[in-house]
């Protein structure tokens, strides 16, 4: 009987991993049909290593893998897509850039705050930026 209740409970356990990974999956696929929207109508160009600082303007999430750049004085938006992701992206959050020169650039460490408390919750490191006009 103990053996049958120990089965049990390891399947229920088991049962709900793929569950919460279905929905991960599903908030994903999400996530890149509203940055395809975002970019509808737009062309990618090549990727870039880094954009002037001067060029960029807000950025919004879409979800934890990609952050959309808008450009200051242009039509251009640049998509970053942070090689290990940003887990501490979502909601509610904002970017709190980190130039060390004019340039944002492969590599450069952003930090993830709570806009309202000014509380770093993370940080990632970027990837390479790829233009869309």
């Amino acid at each position: 009987m103990l053996f049958f209740a120990a089965i049990l409970a390891v399947s229920c356990i088991h049962s709900g991993q793929p569950a919460a990974s279905a929905r991960q999956q599903t908030q994903a696929a999400g996530d890149e049909a509203r940055l395809a929207e975002a970019l509808s109508g737009k062309t990618a160009g090549p990727p870039q290593d880094c954009v002037s600082e001067r060029d960029l303007g807000g950025h919004q999430f879409y979800g934890r893998s990609a952050i959309l750049f808008t450009a200051s004085a242009s039509a251009v938006l640049y998509v970053n897509r942070p090689g290990a992701g940003c887990p501490d992206l979502g909601p509610g959050r904002a970017l709190r850039l980190r130039i060390t020169g004019a340039r944002l650039c492969r590599g450069d460490v952003v930090a993830v705050i709570d806009p309202v408390t000014g509380v770093e919750l993370g940080a990632c490191s970027l990837g390479r930026f790829t233009p869309y006009r």
